[in-house]
């Protein structure tokens, strides 16, 4: 299985066999599964959620929005708790506000889907650890 690291976009091979012994990057030594959300930059962005095989939530979010800042606590619990069947991971949207116009994020907080590259759901809105954990599960 294929995990991209999150600090250095290494694409590690990973058993799938391996997956709860806590894999790390070869490169850098990054935790490749972490039980919180990993910080994503518009440069990683694209190969994170394409070359990884796991399915990524992603949560678009600004520093100024209040909504974002309240449901992060509710998001970094989902990690914990989905990790390591999903990686969840998150996006500045002030940072990359190319990546946000081509998903046609109009709202924040947003949550995607992804697998493969693909979306396969979307949520918009503030919500709380089990509605986090509900909407990744269902896919």
């Amino acid at each position: 299985m294929n995990l991209v690291c999150s600090e250095c976009g290494s694409v590690n091979r990973v058993p799938e066999s391996k997956l709860t012994d806590k894999p790390v990057c070869g490169k850098c030594k990054t935790s490749l599964l972490p039980n919180h959300p990993v910080d994503l930059s518009a440069d990683l962005f694209a190969k994170f959620i394409t070359r990884t095989e796991l399915p990524v939530l992603v949560d678009f979010w600004a520093p100024w929005c209040g909504p974002c800042r309240m449901m992060a606590p509710a998001f970094a619990t989902a990690a914990e708790e989905l990790s390591p069947q999903m990686i969840l991971a998150k996006l500045n949207t002030e940072d990359a506000p190319q990546i946000s116009s081509q998903f046609g994020i109009s709202g924040i907080p947003t949550m995607i889907l992804f697998q493969r590259g693909n979306e396969l759901n979307r949520q918009s809105g503030a919500v709380n650890t089990q509605q986090i954990v509900a909407f990744a599960r269902r896919g």
